[in-house]
């Protein structure tokens, strides 16, 4: 048995098709909500093993009212992460107080044993539950249905794009997606850019084509539509239907080019209100990595301002 792939610290893959995960630091739910918010971790599919964590802001009694709902897809190349990792529990329930929103954070299954479209489906189904159990989860109550907006960062970001098209095209989708907010999406294609063809560049390019070649389909190559956004076979009738799209990339983020390349494409494709933001002199995901920032709190705020226009 011998080691065929490695994120050091985070995934070592076996010529048995064996996998080890090393996480980080993780949070368990809590129902304090001395941080202004309290969390608790539903199932979304038992048969899938799907979870996911809500996230319910405090507000008062005498200002109660519906609030939006953001569903979140962590990153990590569609191999690793969690949002039980401390990082993206501290982001996102500060952010559902600075938004007022509820949160769900969807925990899909990984590959490359659950290779893409997998993770699609499973994010998908995230939406399912919503429309299934807006009148039997109390925290839910709480929620505006028809003001859902789609979030996530690298690999969870690519996730948002995928779901929000998939909810599209189904005319069963129980819920209105408002908005859509990549955090740093993780995209790729056979054609290299002007930055991955840098020497500079090697080592991003070793490890992301890495995570590539566990994600998608055995078989498939980075035009996999999965990866590369434009070999989608997406109708015109999907596009002029899309929802506002705000998308976050950071100026040291080696991912940046790829960002501004799905920005450039969707508003292509006649998105009516398309807007890129730029964190200058951030890394990649540095609101997980940092999620008390200043970076992170710009962002969170960035994040609650498109929201409310919509």
């Amino acid at each position: 048995m011998s080691l065929i792939a490695e994120a050091p610290e985070f995934l070592q893959v076996y010529s048995d098709g064996s996998v080890k995960r090393f996480n980080p630091e993780i949070a368990p739910p809590s129902l304090d909500s001395s941080n202004g918010y309290k969390s608790k971790d539903v199932i979304i599919d038992p048969s899938k093993s799907i979870t996911a964590r809500l996230f319910l802001p405090y507000s008062p009694p005498s200002l109660e009212k519906k609030k939006p709902l953001l569903v979140y897809f962590h990153g990590g190349g569609f191999c690793i992460g969690s949002t039980t990792w401390l990082g993206y529990h501290n982001f996102l329930g500060d952010f559902s107080v600075t938004s007022q929103s509820i949160v769900l954070s969807v925990d899909y299954r990984l590959a490359p044993e659950h290779r893409l479209p997998i993770a699609y489906e499973d994010c998908y189904a995230s939406l399912e539950w919503l429309g299934d159990h807006i009148a039997s989860e109390p925290w839910l109550q709480h929620a505006d249905i028809s003001r859902v907006f789609l979030s996530g960062d690298s690999a969870g970001g690519n996730i948002a794009h995928h779901v929000a098209v998939k909810a599209i095209q189904s005319n069963g989708c129980p819920v209105r997606i408002k908005g859509l907010m990549p955090i740093h999406p993780y995209f790729g294609s056979e054609k290299r850019t002007e930055k991955e063809m840098t020497d500079e560049g090697a080592g991003d390019v070793a490890m992301n084509d890495m995570f590539w070649r566990l994600s998608i389909p055995e078989g498939s190559n980075r035009d996999y539509f999965g990866c590369n956004f434009e070999k989608a076979d997406v109708p015109a009738s999907v596009w002029s239907k899309f929802p506002a799209v705000e998308v976050y990339v950071a100026g040291k983020d080696f991912l940046k080019e790829r960002g501004v390349m799905y920005a450039e494409f969707v508003q292509k494709k006649g998105v009516k209100e398309v807007k890129l933001v730029e964190a200058k002199g951030e890394p990649h995901v540095f609101h997980v990595l940092n999620p008390q920032s200043d970076a992170t709190h710009l962002l969170q705020s960035q994040m609650s301002q498109f929201m409310k226009r919509y």
